[in-house]
């Protein structure tokens, strides 16, 4: 006896709830193109998007073709050059980074990731704090939070966060873009130096005007670089118009040079205090007080921060409180 077998229709999903859409390819392309968009226009260059992101040029150019055509205008002028954004694709930037930022903390937030130290911290720090001053700190915070990674950039110069797409650069200077938070860490005693070989020919200054006929070494990414300011107790600061017989970006060139006997220079204490120990330099000037240079930590005001740029900012700022309660209790 044949029993009919009852057969039922094929269970179908309606795409369309009250408030939400299950996406389609379509959309999860748009997604991924935004966040190339974005940072193509930040780089100003489908080269240099193609190799920060480990694409092909062509597949760049696909992708934003791609965009405009869903979008339904242009997003770049272009010639062979350089490319510069269209006036609609000035305001499609801000909104597409807002999106993108909004949705990213929804995400992360059902994954539970602002409350977890994860993923990749990207910074950006000077080359004399690497090894001397960040080294530890960056290794411990590591080993406290081992599915970290970092990524870091030596760099002197003022940098822009959002361009260079960097999460926290260590810097020492005042805050000039709004958009940016910063905190303190610590402060620099900079004192003046130079070799024995040095003084021993050209003397030993005494006062500030001393300093006219001494040939110094000093730090291009001061403004002017060749005016330093002395100052004594509850008087005016000097300034003096120093003779620059050579300069440079990095410290520990100034360093070197010093050490060669090339004149006198201006440093942190802790760069040259193994040196000043040992005698292969001596501090000068030393009746003046030093001009005090904070440290900060630099990062993003973003409303949405990545726990893991907090919980570094945090850490730092705990480790080098630490450091000056120790240093002060010796």
């Amino acid at each position: 006896m044949n029993i009919p077998i009852k057969t039922f229709p094929k269970p179908t999903l309606n795409a369309t709830f009250s408030t939400t859409t299950i996406p389609n390819k379509n959309a999860m392309d748009k997604f991924d193109c935004l966040q190339l968009f974005i940072r193509v226009a930040h780089l100003g260059s489908f080269t240099a998007a193609a190799s920060e992101l480990n694409m092909t040029q062509s597949a760049v150019s696909k992708k934003i073709a791609w965009l405009e055509n869903r979008v339904g205008f242009a997003l770049f002028h272009r010639n062979s050059r350089k490319i510069q954004l269209t006036a609609q694709a000035i305001q499609y930037l801000q909104y597409s980074e807002r999106f993108i930022d909004e949705m990213s903390h929804f995400e992360s937030s059902l994954k539970e990731e602002l409350k977890q130290v994860k993923g990749q911290l990207k910074l950006s720090v000077p080359s004399s704090l690497v090894t001397k001053l960040l080294l530890k700190p960056i290794s411990n915070f590591m080993k406290i939070h081992p599915e970290l990674t970092i990524d870091t950039s030596v760099n002197n110069r003022r940098i822009d966060l959002v361009e260079n797409n960097i999460d926290i650069a260590i810097r020492a200077s005042v805050l000039e873009d709004s958009g940016y938070k910063a905190r303190f860490l610590f402060n620099h005693h900079p004192i003046y130096f130079a070799s024995p070989s040095y003084l021993q020919g050209r003397g030993i200054p005494t006062s500030a005007n001393d300093l006219l006929s001494h040939d110094c070494l000093t730090y291009s990414l001061t403004t002017p670089s060749n005016t330093w300011r002395l100052r004594k107790s509850n008087q005016a600061d000097t300034k003096v118009v120093v003779k620059e017989v050579f300069k440079s970006d990095s410290p520990e060139l100034l360093l070197e040079m010093a050490l060669l006997g090339h004149g006198i220079t201006a440093l942190p204490h802790w760069m040259v205090a193994e040196h000043l120990q040992n005698g292969s330099l001596i501090q000068v000037l030393s009746h003046y007080e030093p001009n005090i240079l904070p440290m900060y930590a630099v990062f993003k005001n973003d409303e949405y921060q990545p726990y893991r740029v907090r919980a570094f900012v945090d850490y730092l700022l705990d480790y080098f409180e630490s450091l000056a309660e120790l240093n002060n209790e010796e």
